[in-house]
């Protein structure tokens, strides 16, 4: 892979002004310049050279008025599954770039490619050769955090077979457990694979910690090798602003320390008497973690670091606003210790949903786990918005057509929380059904005394993840369950009556499996009688994320019992076709 094609290259241009431009910038070749009309070829000694040759001189050098494009030089037979993705933002989160990736089609592998610069390069192998070149085509020269990302073919000469890995370096699977760093690498650290600090500032703060031209916010991100975004733009006239730190968790309690000692300095200079407490932003689904059994996790913190803490009412939520605040008061010393504590918890929970999200992803191909709004990188000012809506074909649960299969869920939900879900004159079921891509509806209830609604879910496996997500949340978002209950729902799916034996499997052992898998309770009542389609019903009760592996593995299983049943062509010399007269 060290061949290089030199594109842009001006007609007046000769080997001789190519050699001495690779002089100029030390960069060695190892063979003679092969100039064609506006291109060139080259040969470098290692890999390491090419890169450097491409970094340091693609779209940067010019030469007879004209820019050079430096790249690999790949010939078409070998223009295969390979990509190589180049000037990835530093502070680039892996969970960021694998939802972006995984939006073109089934990642197989991601390998990072160590250089000089700043900014990140990956290797990416994709499933196909279609999904390669779309993804080239979508990525190539796309901006992201004001980085134009640079996409181009990398030879495929080992020419394996579809749906094997790539050998060589070490690879990272696109859909395994959270990698520890960012892509970036160069002068700054690598960055942990850690959900960003937020906190709110008041607002006549903001000036004295950006300083005059920048200077006291540069000065910050350099001591703490941290990327610091103040959300000025953010509700435009609101008494406070929210800041995003990105870094390592100890640079990030450093920046945070900081800030907290720039706002006491800048309040005793502006004669601002009125206490400053610390309030730290996190997203909804970790505060109940962070709380703990009887509040005991808080209390811990509350008597460990010798500060007061509170936390915004569930109530300040909503479909589009996931954030609680976290309140700490104390001394500058006792919040920035309470801080490392609170986003320890934090950065756990994250943790251990983004190793449950993986796996559900590994279910559903093509998931995009950071369009579904679920965890903090659908929060503003938390990295580069990703679309809500992937492109066709990339999700899995397809039916032999390649179209994602429609699958209908009996979702219960409590009787009194039917107002909650409808939402007034309908909008909050109609906005549910928008962003899920699900048709959602309630059933009539059966008889006057009935403690539960069934809300029947017709759409693909996303839109029953999202909308089925967004339910379970707003169920406990309008305190149908207790703050430290977890919400348990149950979920019926239709299955047919001669596939029920291979759900429960021989003497129980497959429901039994499917059990100790998700740790969702499955049952399949005995005796029951098929309904008019031959049909019998799976319920499925649990939390989320149990629910919703229990429901893809019946669908796996469903899967395979259809293409057992699907007619096996027929061997030997198919009749001619008769032709139309």
């Amino acid at each position: 892979m060290n061949k290089l094609y030199i594109g842009n290259v001006s007609a007046e241009a000769s080997e001789e002004d190519l050699e001495s431009v690779f002089t100029q910038w030390k960069i060695p070749h190892s063979g003679p310049f092969l100039v064609k009309t506006g291109y060139a070829f080259v040969d470098c000694p290692d890999e390491k050279s090419a890169m450097r040759a491409i970094d340091v001189l693609s779209g940067k050098v010019e030469l007879h008025g004209k820019v050079l494009e430096v790249e690999h030089s790949v010939p078409k037979r070998q223009r295969s599954c390979k990509l190589q993705i180049r000037n990835i933002p530093p502070h680039m989160q892996w969970e960021v770039l694998d939802g972006m990736l995984a939006q073109y089609g089934a990642v197989e592998s991601c390998e990072q490619v160590n250089t000089d610069t700043e900014t990140a390069v990956v290797n990416v192998r994709y499933a196909s050769k279609d999904q390669a070149r779309l993804a080239m085509e979508k990525l190539n020269g796309s901006m992201m955090e004001n980085y134009a990302l640079k996409v181009s073919y990398i030879p495929d000469e080992t020419a394996t077979p579809e749906g094997s890995t790539t050998g060589g370096r070490r690879t990272f699977n696109a859909r395994g457990p959270p990698r520890s760093g960012s892509p970036g690498l160069g002068a700054r650290p690598k960055v942990q694979s850690d959900i960003p600090l937020r906190m709110l500032v008041p607002t006549q703060f903001v000036g004295a910690i950006i300083g005059k031209e920048g200077a006291t916010i540069r000065n910050i991100t350099k001591q703490t090798h941290s990327k610091i975004d103040i959300h000025r733009k953010e509700n435009a006239g609101a008494a406070e602003k929210p800041i995003t730190i990105h870094s390592t968790p100890e640079g990030c309690s450093n920046a945070c320390r900081t800030i907290m000692e720039i706002m006491q300095k800048e309040a005793v200079d502006t004669k601002f008497t009125e206490e400053i407490p610390l309030k730290i932003l996190a997203h909804n689904n970790f505060v109940g973690r962070l709380i703990g059994k009887e509040g005991r996790n808080l209390k811990k913190i509350e008597e460990d670091t010798g500060t007061k803490i509170t936390i915004s009412p569930l109530q300040d939520l909503t479909l589009y606003n996931p954030e609680r605040t976290i309140t700490l008061k104390g001394s500058i010393e006792a919040c920035s210790s309470a801080e490392q504590e609170v986003m320890k918890k934090i950065r756990e929970s994250y943790e251990s949903d983004m190793a449950a999200m993986n796996l559900q992803s590994n279910l559903i191909p093509g998931l995009n786990l950071n369009a579904l709004g679920l965890f903090p990188s659908g929060v503003p000012g938390m990295g580069p918005s990703m679309s809500s809506v992937p492109p066709p074909g990339a999700l899995g649960g397809c039916s032999f057509g390649g179209q994602p299969e429609s699958e209908t869920v009996h979702l219960f939900i409590p009787a009194l929380a039917v107002g909650a879900i409808i939402g007034k004159q309908g909008q909050h079921i109609k906005q549910l059904s928008h962003f899920a891509g699900a048709s959602i509806k309630i059933a009539p209830a059966e008889g006057m005394d009935a403690k539960q609604r069934m809300v029947i879910i017709v759409g693909p496996p996303e839109a029953q993840f999202k909308a089925q997500c967004r339910i379970f949340g707003k169920l406990k978002e309008e305190n149908f369950f207790g703050p430290k209950e977890e919400v348990k729902l149950e979920a019926h799916i239709k299955v047919p009556s001669f596939a029920a034996g291979r759900v429960i499997g021989k003497g129980g052992k497959t429901v039994n499996e499917l059990q100790n898998l998700t740790c969702a309770e499955v049952v399949v009542p005995r005796d029951q009688t098929p309904d008019e389609n031959d049909q019998v019903i799976v319920k499925i009760s649990g939390h989320f994320f149990a629910c919703q592996l229990a429901q893809r593995k019946i669908q796996e299983i469903l899967a395979q019992v259809r293409r057992q049943q699907q007619p096996k062509p027929a061997l030997g010399p198919q009749p001619p076709v008769p032709r139309r007269k």
